[in-house]
């Protein structure tokens, strides 16, 4: 499910449904994968909410605690929270657009949710995101970038249930 709070110019919900399909294989991800577009003042609410920081951030990715289903697939591998507008200001300064840099941020967040942290993987991270990034004709990526990012073990599920009535893909 694709709910898009805050649109990105060239992206549309479906655009972005194919690229995450895209990229969950590429990393053998088990489950869907929700996303949640939107704002700086939404991400800063959830940054503060699930990590204690009262700042905004770009990406926020919620790993699904969900049983396996009776065939041993999870039905929901979890939920990523990406700002679009952080998206936007990060694609300006680095010279692509903001729909490329939400693909990249999505990235990150699947890259996240299959067990992935460059906060203590020695560059493990990094080198996968770099090569997936060159698989899926992407610029680079954000821990090439050297730009901090969040990870926390809680979910949007609530949030992403409260807001089915919004445009979804």
């Amino acid at each position: 499910m694709i709910i898009v709070e805050n649109k990105v110019g060239g992206l549309s919900p479906e655009a972005l449904g194919r690229f995450v399909l895209r990229a969950r294989r590429a990393v053998r991800l088990a489950g869907t994968v929700n996303i949640l577009l939107t704002g700086d003042a939404e991400m800063r609410s959830l940054n503060l909410r699930f990590r204690k920081k009262n700042k905004t951030t770009d990406v926020l990715s919620f790993p699904s605690d969900s049983l396996a289903t009776p065939s041993g697939k999870r039905a929901c591998a979890g939920e990523i929270a990406i700002s679009s507008e952080v998206a936007r200001r990060n694609a300006a300064k680095l010279g692509h657009s903001a729909a490329v840099e939400v693909k990249i941020l999505a990235l990150h967040g699947i890259l996240h949710l299959t067990g992935f942290d460059h906060e203590r993987d020695n560059g493990e991270m990094s080198r996968k995101e770099a090569n997936l990034r060159r698989l899926l004709s992407l610029p680079s990526s954000l821990t090439e970038r050297g730009q901090p990012q969040q990870r926390t073990s809680e979910k949007l599920r609530g949030r992403l249930r409260s807001n089915k009535g919004r445009r979804t893909a």
